[in-house]
């Protein structure tokens, strides 16, 4: 992507970062105050609505893929939803391993039972981490590769 380009969901971060009201903007770009209020908050623009704005901010505009914003939004929720899940297990990991401490510290034969469901909770939250997260997944790969040659 050229550098000189800019995303239309970028509109509005220029316009406060020049001190220009949404009135300013409409008239020095000779669109409407409502068009620059619909572009700001999300929505698609005219080829002619982008021309005049890439003329004021002198650069070229391009509106994004609303598909593929869409398609991020699913993928973090979805994301959000994997970590809420493994929080869900090791609280309820921790509350049953409470419990079977107790039943352990009150006699002291029970330490067995302790250490079986620590193994089987440390097996559980593990096969949900490897299913919900991989262990050396892409992002893990790309972490590697920008940690060694020092990308940002």
């Amino acid at each position: 992507m050229n550098p000189d380009t800019i995303n239309l969901r970028e509109i509005k971060e220029m316009r406060l970062n020049r001190h220009w009201s949404q009135e300013q903007l409409a008239e020095m770009s000779g669109l409407s105050i409502r068009t620059i209020q619909r572009i700001e908050n999300g929505e698609n623009a005219g080829l002619e609505s982008l021309k005049a704005l890439a003329a004021v901010f002198e650069t070229d505009i391009v509106d994004s893929d609303k598909k593929a914003e869409m398609e991020q939004v699913r993928k973090e929720e979805a994301y959000i939803e994997k970590i809420k899940g493994m929080y869900g297990l090791i609280a309820l990991a921790l509350f049953n391993l409470g419990l079977v401490m107790f039943n352990a510290i009150k006699d002291s034969s029970n330490w067995g039972s302790f250490f079986a469901y620590a193994f089987f909770w440390g097996v559980i939250l593990a096969a949900y981490y490897y299913e919900a997260f991989g262990f050396f997944g892409e992002e893990w790969k790309k972490k590697m590769i920008n940690k060694k040659f020092r990308k940002k």
